[in-house]
This record gives C-alpha cells, structure tokens and sequence, in this order.
C-alpha cells in the first residue's frame, strides 16, 4: 500500500468563495475539494468498498445453497456442499483482506483530508488584518481548527465508508430480495418511502441541532483558555468560584443542546428501526403459505430472511450515518465562513516596490482615520508628519490621542481613510503589506514570547539567522548572559508567554529579536515601562544600540526616556498640538510640561 505524500500542501487562495447555504449536506462539498486531491487512495478504498459489500451479499447465495441441497437432496450433495463452504470461506477471507484494506485507505483519506483543511484555514486566517482578530474570538477560532475538524475527519475517516458501503449493500440487496421472491421484495420497495420519510423530515432538524451544539461547545474552549490565561488574576482576585459557575452555566448549555439533539436522533432511529423490522416480520408471516405449499424454497426463504437483514440493519444504520454527516456538514459550514473569509489589506494586483537602498523616510499627508468598531470618534483627524531617515522622534500624549494608530498604519494593519501613509516616499496602499512589514523592527511594550524556545523566539527577527548572528544580538540586547545561564542554553523552553523569563529579561529578548530584524524603521511602544530600575538601564542600553542609524518613532508614557529625542511631538485627539526638544517644549507651558510636571511630581 503506497501513500502518495504531497511535498507541499497546495493551499487555496484567498478568493472570496461563496458562503455555504445551509441546507442539507451541501457544505460537505467544501471537504470534497480537499479529498479529491488524492485519487489513487480514493480508487483503491471505493474498490476495496465495492468488494466487501459484494462478498458481504454473496454469503446469502451460500446460505441459500447449502439449505437447499443439504436439507431438500438428501446426503448425494456433500461434496457439492462442502464446495459451497469452501466457497464461503474463500469469501469470508476476501472480506477480511478488503476491510482491512478499506479501513486503511479511507482512515488515512479522513486523516489526510483534515490537515489540509487545517492547514488551509490557517494560511487564511495568518492573511487576516488584527482587526478580524478584535472582533472575531481566537479561542472560538482555534475550536473550529480542533472540534470542528475532528468531526470532518470522523466524517471522512468513517461516516461517508459507513454510508456508502451500507447503501451498496442495501441497494445491492434489494436486487438480490428480487432474485429471492420478487412478491416479497416488492413489498419492502413499496414500504421503503415511509422508512425515507422521516429521515428526511428529522435530518433537517438535527443538522440545526448539531450546529448549535458546536456553537456552545466552542463557547466552552473559550472561557476556559480565557480562564486559564489569566489565573494568576483570577486567584488573586478570589473569583474561583465565581469562575467555576460561570463554566459549568457554559458546560449545562452544551450539555442541554446535546440532549435536543440526542433526542431527535434517538426518535428518528427508532421510528425507522421499528418500521424496517416491522415490515421484515410482516413479510415472513405472509410468505409461511408459501414455503409450505412449495412455491418457495427453504433455501430462498433463508437467503431472503438474511438479505432482509443486511438491507434493513443498512438502511436503518443510515439514520445514524445522516445524523453525523448532517453534523459533519454544520462543521464544514463553521470552516467554510474562516475560508471564505478575504483580507482587507493585501497586495494590489501590481504593487510598487520600495526603493533599493532602503532610506528610512517616514510621512504622514493629511491622514484621517477612524477605527471600524468607532466610527463616532476620529482616531487621526488632518494628521501630517514627516520623519528623515535616522531621525529619532517620540510620540507623548494622553490615552486616546492616538499614538497607537500610528503604529497601526506605518505596519499597515489599517488603510486611511482619506490621505496616505508613505515609506520611501511610496504610499503604503500600492505597496505589498509584506515587503512593507519588512522595512520595520517592533519591539512592543507588552512582549510577545512565543511557548518555544529561546532560539527560536530570538530567530522570529530572522528565522535563517545563525547561531553567532543571535549569540550577537543577544550581547548588545545586554541579554546574552541570562540565555547562558539557561538549563539547555538557547534550546531551553521558555514557557507560555516566556514564563520562565522575568519582565526584564522578556523585553531583552523582544530587543535581540528586532536587532536581528536589521530593518530600516524602528517602532518603540515605551518598551522601558513597569521595569525595575536594574532592568530599565539594561533595556535602555539596549535600546540605544538599536536606534543606531535607524528612522526610530517612539510611543512615550513616561517623559524621562524622551529627553534625548531629536523632536518630541506632542499629541490631542488625534492631532499634534506641539512639536520640539524637550527644553523648548517645557519653555511654552503647553501639554507636554503639563504632562512633565505631573509625572514628574509623582514620581517625587
């Protein structure tokens, strides 16, 4: 058995797709795209289907021959019969061999089928702009990646061979009742609507059930990683049992959804159970006359009752294999809106390029803006600046003056809405988003340590840098001498959000990260706040390398680490309102020595 690996997963683009109706099965065809990649595994599992129902049908022939020839000729067709068992043998082998074979391939199809699509939504979601992120869980988003996905794979991997080799067996079965006594099979084709009937009537029911029902389980992941995220707050607050109520409200809506559900599968599988097997009893009353008058064999009788059997145990297992397709599909739907879903801000179809050598030039021309979630309230109003290349300037002002927006439009994670944003003297909307994000180094003032280790949270500045390239930035980030003392050195696991690390040592390593980085353009989000004296020289030593030779804007919230700024711009309600060194700045008693003097004053 030969498992054609693909060397790189082909992903889709992401072009808007048409959302999925709803209704019925239709969303499965999502899943179908990506299992489709892998004909020969899909033959070999289709043929190795095809085998095992057929041998499954056949065994009912052999029954039928050895009733009638050991039971109705005498002892003259023992060798004949003991042909008839050699053959049931055989058969019984070859269904072995397939199922086993069955079993493999479409386990694997299952299994192949849910790391593409995983795969698939996430280089969707990574296209994203952050502000999807704000208004979109992560913790829901990354439940759909695992629960949703696991019942895509239960679908594939199981459900859809259940299906189809129970449907083949079924119809298949129904021509072979014919073969039997056609009187009798005609009586169960007659019958067959009412068994469809209320399959088709309760599936819709279910498939609304079983949406809602991953809706709450989703709701369930969230809270906890919400919950666990911030123990520490949780304790320290003694909100324990307050968050232990709130989870097991959380747990009872899923557990009352699942019960809907639980419910209206269990009546659709017993109403259709109890008419298949109710007909299958009416039939064998009827047919007695007939076995007894000679118009129908024993052996035919026998062969019909096993054939009704596997007919009826397949068609009424479908009940079941529908509610988890119909389950399946409202998971496929869940993926579908994350596939579906078109980045704002991506490359134009024919992108400038940035100048080569990169300069350093910053400008800002008359930008207004105004987040989405709000519109009320202009977060940049008639907003201008221009910064040289190397040009150190801070940015100071009250919360909500919108120092962060800045940053937010220099890495274009949002567009203006009216004027432009350049780099290199080309605006940012007719340049590609990654060869913008390129130019920059970011050290923010929360840090971001990713649950791996040092090296390769030092190498997300550049992840082809060598050893000696990181050992280097880790010297002038003054962070080398930690990262010796680390149980493995650079290998050592740093924890969930560099738990291991203190909140000096954390924004050291941001610091080597973005001196890997080697960009252009420096942004600092007061990367010195809520540290320790010790560890607030060490970072501003650091810093000071860093901002060597580059354009470096830098958000202030505390006025001491911007006195040294070549120009200070002071900022209200999304506009500047001063600008100049600090000296000039605490001469015109404006905002800035407002803001000095209190600070300063607290601080005494």
């Amino acid at each position: 058995m030969v498992e054609t690996q693909p060397a790189a997963v082909p992903i889709d683009p992401p072009v808007a797709q048409p959302r999925p109706s709803g209704r019925k099965l239709a969303s499965l065809a999502m899943v179908w795209r990506y299992t489709s990649r892998y004909p020969l595994q899909l033959a070999i599992a289709l043929v190795a289907l095809l085998v095992t129902s057929t041998t499954t049908l056949a065994t009912s022939w052999s029954i039928k021959s050895v009733i009638d020839r050991g039971f109705t000729h005498g002892a003259g067709d023992i060798a004949h019969i003991d042909h008839v068992f050699y053959d049931l043998l055989g058969l019984v082998v070859v269904l072995a061999i397939a199922t086993a074979i069955r079993f493999y391939f479409v386990s694997w199809l299952g299994e192949r089928t849910v790391a593409d699509i995983r795969i698939a939504v996430q280089a969707n979601l990574l296209r994203l702009a952050p502000r999807w992120f704000e208004e979109n869980r992560p913790s829901e988003v990354a439940s759909r990646l695992t629960s949703d996905t696991a019942l895509i794979e239960g679908a594939v991997g199981t459900t859809v061979s259940v299906a189809l080799r129970n449907g083949l067996t079924g119809i298949g079965g129904v021509i072979l009742l014919f073969v039997f006594a056609p009187k009798m099979a005609l009586s169960i084709v007659i019958g067959v609507p009412l068994i469809i009937l209320p399959i088709m009537l309760l599936g819709r029911r279910v498939r609304s059930q079983s949406r809602a029902s991953q809706d709450r389980i989703a709701d369930i992941g969230s809270m906890a990683v919400e919950t666990f995220t911030a123990m520490k707050i949780v304790q320290a607050f003694g909100q324990e049992a307050r968050e232990e109520a709130r989870f097991a409200s959380a747990v009872d809506r899923s557990l009352d959804a699942a019960k809907r559900r639980i419910a209206t599968r269990a009546i659709m599988t017993a109403l259709v159970m109890g008419l298949l097997f109710g007909a299958v009893t009416l039939l064998m009353w009827s047919t007695v006359g007939d076995v007894a008058a000679g118009r129908l064999s024993a052996g035919s009788l026998a062969g019909f009752l096993v054939t009704a059997t596997l007919v009826t145990g397949s068609f009424g297992s479908l009940t079941e294999v529908y509610g988890d397709l119909l389950r399946a599909s409202g998971a496929a739907e869940r993926l579908s809106e994350l596939l579906a879903e078109v980045p704002e801000i991506r490359a134009p179809a024919q992108p400038t390029t940035l100048p080569v050598p990169a300069r350093g030039t910053l400008e800002f021309d008359h930008v207004e803006f105004r987040y989405p979630t709000r519109r009320d309230v202009a977060a940049l109003h008639d907003f201008s600046l221009s910064v040289k290349p190397g040009e150190t300037v801070a940015i100071v002002g009250p919360s909500g003056a919108g120092k962060t927006t800045l940053f937010q439009l220099i890495q274009r994670f949002y567009d203006p809405e009216a004027g432009s944003v350049r780099i290199d003297g080309v605006d940012l909307r007719n340049a590609d988003p990654a060869e913008v994000r390129a130019r920059i180094a970011m050290v923010p003032q929360e840090t971001v340590i990713f649950g791996a280790s040092a090296r390769d949270n030092l190498r997300y500045g550049r992840w082809d840098a060598p050893d000696d390239a990181l050992w280097a930035a880790a010297e002038a980030a003054n962070a080398a001498e930690f990262l010796h003392k680390l149980p493995e050195g650079l290998d050592t696991f740093l924890g969930e959000g560099g738990a291991r690390l203190s909140g000096g040592q954390r924004q050291r390593v941001a610091i080597a990260r973005a001196l890997l980085r080697d960009a252009p353009i420096l942004l600092l989000d007061e990367a010195t706040s809520a540290l320790d004296a010790e560890s607030e020289r060490l970072v501003q030593e650091a810093l000071e390398r860093l901002m060597a030779e580059r354009t470096t804007l830098v958000i202030a919230h505390r006025l001491a680490t911007v006195r040294a700024a070549e120009r200070i711009i002071v900022m209200r309600e999304g506009r500047i309102v001063e600008q100049g060194n600090h000296a000039a700045l605490i001469g015109e008693s404006g905002l800035y020595a407002r803001l000095a003097s209190l600070q300063f004053s607290e601080a005494a």
